[in-house]
């Protein structure tokens, strides 16, 4: 009997093979015509519809039958599930998935693998509840506490700052207004300092800064020239004016009158408060050096806080006479310095650099006077004190150039003058022997570059002898030579 089985493939009837298996049975043929439907579903062998069996003179044993429709289902399952995948809907995957991680159970702790609770959470409703941000401009102001205090803290700088600038302003306007007339009469020229400034007023005034001015003036006897610098209290700083409530200070007016050099006597002489004095000790080059003691202005009349501090003791008695003597004891809260010198150089040079030769000094007169006294502004009676004081400078201007020392102290002024210089030239003697010897140096090393630019052998040899003679004379050994006379 002959067993055939028939498998018709009839996915798409275009590509896939029609495939027999035949199998020899000895009584019979069955033929199994098995056709499939196309429904798009996926389908098995045993509830798949759509198959069709029929069976012929089956006449076998029941063992033998029931081994061969085993063998003939498992042959129908492969070839059902070859059929549910075409071959262009296959893919290959690889084993080494970049997501085969979702399927590690201990890469996510607590996650529901079964997912039953999704569906109870999607059945739910759910509920969006919005947050209440607060606005950003909000009715209570106490959040910008620090913004407030910023703001209101520049409103005041910026008004403070145009409001003393413009007292400054004025402040050296009315003392201008009321000393103009004065400086006018001893001088040519008032507020022309011959050099073209941006900063120079109608009334000749040189703006330095908002606290600093400059009045220039020259065309007087006995002086070269004058320089006025008013010193105002820095009202445009905030801070200065806070420090003002803790440590008042005073508007003052430095006069500088370079004198002439050959009208005015060599000496170096300082009247000034105590606070000032020590400043001036301190920092003032020629008064450290000419005049390092102090003396209590009592001794001379003067009144309690004032120290003098002479180079010569006639110094202080002459200059010191009783005009000047009745200004200090009115005037006293006014008047902060005078300083008279001869080798005035400025303050002490506070670099480490060492000056080979003596600093320039000029013959000066210097008075320091107070506007204004702890910032408080001058009234018109204060304004006609300074003027006395303004004139008490002339007077003193005068009277150096009617001075003359006598022969003791213009001896003992050209003694310390005289001593200041050895003992300059002996600090600065090795440095300037280091640098004379750099100047030799670099003159040899200069004339051996033009001898050698010549090309000329002959200039070559003698220079290169003469430097060996100089070197042989340098390393000989130095003999004392001694002249005896015969007897």
């Amino acid at each position: 009997m002959t067993f055939k089985i028939v498998q018709l493939y009839s996915w798409h009837a275009s590509h896939l093979p029609l495939i027999i298996n035949e199998v020899n049975v000895e009584e019979s043929e069955i033929y199994y015509i098995i056709s499939r439907s196309h429904t798009g579903e996926n389908e098995t062998v045993a509830s798949d519809s759509s198959y069709h069996i029929e069976f012929e003179d089956f006449e076998e044993d029941r063992p033998n039958t029931v081994a061969s429709s085993d063998h003939i289902t498992e042959r129908h399952k492969e070839a059902d599930v070859n059929e549910d995948f075409d071959e262009d809907d296959v893919l290959i995957v690889d084993g080494d998935s970049e997501f085969d991680h979702f399927q590690d159970e201990e890469e996510f702790e607590g996650l529901d693998v079964t997912g039953g609770s999704a569906g109870s959470k999607s059945d739910e409703p759910s509920t969006l509840t919005i947050t209440k941000v607060p606005l950003h401009l909000r009715a209570r102001w106490d959040s910008f506490c620090l913004e407030i205090l910023m703001v209101a803290g520049l409103l005041v700088y910026c008004i403070n700052y145009i409001a003393g600038r413009a007292k400054n302003a004025r402040i050296t306007e009315c003392w201008l207004h009321e000393h103009r007339q004065l400086l006018l009469e001893n001088f040519t020229l008032v507020g022309d300092t011959g050099k073209l400034v941006e900063n120079v007023s109608e009334n000749g005034l040189v703006k330095e800064s908002e606290s600093q001015y400059n009045l220039y003036c020259s065309g007087r006897v006995g002086c070269d020239s004058m320089l006025i610098e008013l010193k105002l209290i820095k009202r445009q700083d905030l801070i200065a004016v806070l420090a003002q409530l803790v440590r008042p200070q005073n508007d003052q007016a430095h006069i500088r009158v370079d004198l002439a050099k050959d009208e005015v006597d060599t000496f170096v002489l300082a009247i000034a408060t105590k606070r000032t004095a020590m400043h001036l000790a301190r920092d003032m080059a020629d008064i450290s050096v000419y005049c390092p003691e102090k003396k209590p202005g009592e001794k001379y009349g003067l009144p309690a806080g004032f120290y003098v501090m002479p180079e010569i003791a006639e110094t202080a008695s002459v200059i010191l006479d009783t005009r000047v003597l009745q200004a200090f004891a009115k005037f006293a809260q006014y008047i902060d310095y005078i300083h008279i010198s001869d080798q005035y150089s400025g303050p002490k040079q506070q670099t480490e650099t060492t000056q080979l030769t003596m600093p320039e000094v000029k013959k000066v007169l210097l008075v320091g006077l107070n506007i204004s006294i702890k910032g408080r502004t001058a009234s018109p009676e204060c304004q006609e004190k300074l003027k006395l004081l303004l004139q008490l400078t002339f007077y003193i201007l005068d009277k150096l150039r009617r001075f003359k020392l006598s022969k003791e102290g213009k001896n003992k002024a050209d003694k310390n003058r005289l001593r200041v210089e050895e003992a300059f030239l002996k600090t600065t003697h090795a440095a300037r022997a280091e640098a004379a010897a750099q100047k030799r140096e670099e003159r040899r090393r200069a004339e051996k570059e033009r001898i050698l630019q010549k090309e000329d052998p002959d200039k070559q040899r003698k220079w290169e002898e003469k430097e060996q003679r100089r070197l042989a004379k340098k390393r000989a050994p130095r003999m004392k030579q001694l002249k005896v006379k015969a007897l």
